[in-house]
């Protein structure tokens, strides 16, 4: 069952199973047995008053509805994703855009510059997620959107004013990042509230915004750069942000008992003002005891030193290798196309492939991801290089779409949102400091072909590193089902020895009695 995240912590849980514990010190105690009772009858009647009455409530939500108003939810979140994904996707034509307007003949180091806007912005929206995911469970993944969506729109509009390339480090890599960083996290979290089932497809239906964004978003770009200027272009942008603030709004709570579908907080109010109990911690870094969650937060990251490499200076290395090309955008919508194919095709996948052998799939995405990259600089011909950014946009759309259903297997629904959370925050590394790297090598060497050959290392590594999650995961769940069962047995032992020995007792009692 996939939990709410703003369930109170009684209803806390892992996706493995936990043991019994004893009965709550407050609560009354059973009625001991009578003297009709054989011990025979008193251990079998113990028994079944330590499982529990049949009618009780159970203390978790209800059964996500795989549907219903969660459809909606599902577009408002590809909204997100595209918008958020899109725009940062086809920051290789705004830096450009960015390195004519602001950029001199006398400045060498220009380019070097200019990336650290749009690397800067990816990173934070990565670095942020930790912070949002607390935010989340604390006010609801409808607040958290809705404000993170308004924010993003003043630093995207702010941007739009600036006289130099300083100041879109404040405004368009940090403002606007975290806006989106807010706004994107929640749309991650709620899917799991509304589906289980389908949840593979639907990640891959709502990852696939991004892709079609990509898709649209260069050719819109080039058009609006070359007609209004840098300038207007991002205030055209922020139209997009306005509609990802109305989307929040669709991020319902689910009711999680009938208390409270009578109170109304299943209804249409903007903001609800259902109580729920905050976590018990803030940041929440006892996920990292899962052996196998701890794995992939280090091989994800180690993986990503070179992924957003391509997005960024794909572009400028197009127009210095094939500067008779037309339509030099094609490339980034060649990667845009497959990997929306990828997320359909892959997140479908994945609802077939067991437990935490997802993973695999984001081995051997990785595996493709570094084998393009370094073939980029190979290619002389223009439909060679295509073809590269059709594969690696294929694989690429396969590790973005089983991020979440990943992490809902390696530490349970109610820990999905920190979860997930620190990985993207730990992402956010290797994200900002990659394409920088690059424009220095550009810089010094006079071409990408080194910055593109050492990209595609990182993901060969960190694939290999994520190899060991599935044989770690199963092993510590053998050994907590062995220690589980143990302790079950172990329990149901001494409650039927101390109930023996309180009817030995009791008979003995009436025994003297009567004689």
């Amino acid at each position: 069952m996939v939990l709410s995240q703003e369930e109170p912590d009684s209803a806390r849980g892992t996706s493995e199973a936990q043991p019994l514990g004893p009965a709550p010190t407050g609560a009354a105690l059973p009625p001991g047995p009578g003297p009709s009772d054989s011990p025979e009858a008193a251990v079998e009647k113990v028994e079944v008053e330590l499982a529990g009455p049949a009618t009780a409530e159970p203390h978790e939500p209800p059964e996500p509805p795989e549907g219903g108003w969660g459809w909606l939810v599902m577009l408002a979140a590809m909204w997100c994703n595209g918008s958020v994904f899109g725009i940062q996707n086809a920051c290789g034509v705004l830096f450009v855009s960015m390195l004519k307007t602001f950029g001199s003949k006398d400045d060498d180091k220009m380019v070097f510059k200019t990336a650290w806007v749009g690397s800067l912005s990816m990173g934070m929206i990565f670095f942020c997620c930790p912070i949002v995911s607390v935010f989340t469970d604390l006010f609801g993944c409808r607040k958290t959107a809705v404000v993170g969506a308004a924010v993003g729109f003043v630093g995207l509009m702010s941007s739009s004013f600036v006289s130099s390339i300083e100041p879109l480090y404040l405004t368009y890599g940090i403002i606007f990042a975290c806006g989106c960083s807010f706004a994107y996290q929640p749309s991650l979290v709620i899917l799991g509230h509304y589906f289980k089932k389908r949840l593979g497809l639907v990640n891959g239906i709502v990852t696939a915004g991004s892709s079609v964004f990509t898709i649209l978003l260069p050719l819109l770009l080039r058009v609006l750069i070359d007609s209004v200027g840098l300038f207007y272009t991002l205030r055209v942008l922020c139209i997009f942000m306005f509609v990802l603030f109305l989307a929040g709004f669709t991020y319902r709570p689910l009711a999680t008992s009938t208390k409270d579908k009578e109170s109304g907080g299943s209804g249409f109010s903007l903001f609800s003002r259902k109580k729920f109990s905050p976590p018990k911690k803030i940041f929440n870094f006892a996920i990292f005891k899962v052996t196998a969650y701890a794995v992939w937060a280090v091989g994800i990251p180690l993986a990503l030193f070179g992924y957003f490499v391509p997005y960024v200076h794909l572009m400028k290395h197009v127009n210095e290798r094939f500067q008779d090309e037309k339509n030099k955008e094609v490339v980034l919508m060649c990667i845009g196309v497959t990997s929306g194919v990828g997320r359909l095709l892959f997140g479908r996948i994945a609802d077939y492939v067991p437990g935490v052998k997802k993973v695999y799939l984001q081995v051997l995405s990785f595996f493709f991801i570094g084998l393009m990259s370094m073939m980029i600089p190979l290619c002389s011909i223009f439909g060679a290089l295509i073809a590269v950014c059709l594969i690696m946009g294929l694989f690429d759309g396969c590790f973005i779409s089983i991020m979440a259903p990943i992490a809902f297997e390696l530490v349970g629904a109610q820990d999905v949102s920190q979860a997930i959370g620190f990985l993207l925050g730990f992402m956010s590394i290797p994200m900002t400091v990659g394409p920088p790297i690059a424009g220095l090598l550009r810089d010094k060497l006079g071409s990408y072909d080194v910055a593109f050959y050492l990209a595609g290392v990182p993901p060969l590594i960190g694939g290999a590193v994520l190899c060991f999650i599935p044989w770690i995961h199963s092993k510590k769940q053998r050994e907590i089902s062995k220690t589980t069962g143990k302790e079950k047995m172990e329990k149901m032992l001494e409650n039927q020895n101390s109930l023996l020995s309180s009817s030995s007792g009791m008979f003995k009692k009436e025994s003297d009695s009567i004689i």
